[in-house]
């Protein structure tokens, strides 16, 4: 079995990577084949839609808004069922959901970007996946889906695959029993699989005067922005079981059924 967190290196579809293969705490490993996360499938062509294709996917779960769907429409293989689930419906930031405008106005993105906020409302967008009702109800669907064979493997994504994604991904390996580095390593991965992708898009911030670092903060993922999500999670529930339990109302008896079926 190859590293936790490989990428499957796909020209029109990055940050695609299994999120299986990663060890628990008590010697059990997350099942390898069944949860892939990516960015949106709107450029999936040719043979990368044939590479998806092989990897069996039944289920296309997307996180996006909207606005973000109807510009950017997923192209999922053949005979997949789709399910959208926007975590980000109630929010009034949703920085994460405005990736598409950072890619299409650089010089209206540069605006916001040295104003110095950018990294303030990442943050503030990761408590919002704990607070936000659209954000436990999109969860608590994407977590329940596991637990049905039909929908298995399944592809899960947002836009560039890491916040919506990356939080979906960290809550879930916490759950099945992932140490806290491992939890880490496999969200902070997005910064060596997407990042050298966009980095035409530094290329054409430079231009318009924002400099790589001030464009990182949102177009990366950071260990603070993780955080903010499980101080958030601490805060209100305490436990990941508890925030499972009584935010998403996925039951003791679920949660079991869970590590029951990811684990191996």
């Amino acid at each position: 079995m190859g590293e936790p967190g490989a990428p499957i290196a796909l020209a029109t579809l990055p940050n695609l990577r299994d999120a299986g293969g990663w060890p628990t705490v008590d010697g059990r490993r997350v099942r390898t084949g069944v949860l892939y996360r990516s960015t949106a499938l709107d450029r999936l062509a040719g043979a990368d839609a044939d590479a998806v294709a092989a990897l069996g996917i039944r289920c296309v779960v997307d996180f996006r808004t909207a606005t973000e769907r109807t510009n950017q429409p997923d192209r999922p293989p053949a005979g997949v069922r789709e399910l959208v689930e926007d975590v980000l419906a109630d929010s009034q930031i949703a920085v994460p959901a405005q990736m598409q405008a950072f890619f299409r106005d650089p010089a209206r993105a540069a605006t916001f970007l040295t104003g110095g906020g950018a990294a303030e409302a990442m943050r503030a967008a990761y408590r919002e996946f704990i607070t936000l009702p659209s954000a436990r109800s999109g969860l608590a669907s994407f977590y329940r889906l596991l637990l049905d064979d039909a929908d298995l493997p399944v592809l899960y994504h947002c836009t560039t695959g890491k916040d919506r994604t990356g939080w979906a991904t960290a809550a879930l390996l916490t759950l099945l029993g992932v140490s806290e580095d491992d939890v880490y390593r496999e969200y902070l991965l997005t910064n060596e699989q997407l990042l050298p992708v966009l980095e035409p898009l530094f290329e054409r911030f430079a231009a318009h005067g924002v400099p790589r670092e001030q464009l990182a903060p949102v177009l990366g993922v950071d260990r603070a922005y993780l955080d903010e999500s499980f101080v958030a999670v601490r805060a209100a529930f305490d436990t990941i079981e508890r925030y499972f339990a009584e935010g998403l109302g996925i039951t003791d008896a679920e949660q079991r059924q869970l590590r029951d079926r990811l684990l191996v």
